[in-house]
């Protein structure tokens, strides 16, 4: 069979799609996918995901993660920004910042950094307010007196 000179049909990209790291693989780089991705090899670099992050128990990333969701059942060695909700299974380790609208850690889980939850601006995901908030300084309560 002869080739024509055609170049082959992209498939056509859709939010539902599936890319695997197997064990066993490792990739140095960035990744970025409009769909999911489970890594369950090694991976040092970015991953951003327009879906779902899931690292798998032998999977391993050094780097940063940033997706709509995760479910960690390896271990994590940077900062991880997600949108909705993060899961940290009871196998699971991660070293570092963690910014999630919602976040589950399951017992057993190790987790060792900072953590911000919520939309950034002190409401959390599910639009309530946290009941302490920090206190004011006495320049701020002046200030916020004169206003009113």
């Amino acid at each position: 069979m002869a080739f024509s000179g055609k170049k082959p049909a992209e498939a056509p990209v859709s939010a539902n799609q599936l890319n695997y790291i197997t064990a066993g693989t490792y990739f140095e780089g960035t990744i970025d996918t409009k769909g999911s991705i489970r890594i369950d090899g090694k991976v040092k670099g970015t991953i951003k995901a327009s879906d779902e992050v899931r690292v798998g128990r032998s999977g391993e990333i050094i780097g940063e993660i940033i997706a709509k969701n995760a479910r960690v059942a390896g271990k994590i060695q940077g900062n991880v920004t997600i949108e909705q909700k993060l899961t940290l299974e009871s196998d699971s380790s991660l070293t570092g910042n963690l910014s999630a609208g919602r976040l589950i850690i399951d017992e057993g889980a190790f987790f060792n950094g900072n953590s911000e939850m919520g939309d950034g601006n002190g409401a959390n995901a599910n639009g309530k307010k946290p009941i302490f908030e920090k206190n004011k300084t006495g320049n701020e309560v002046a200030n916020n007196a004169q206003k009113s």
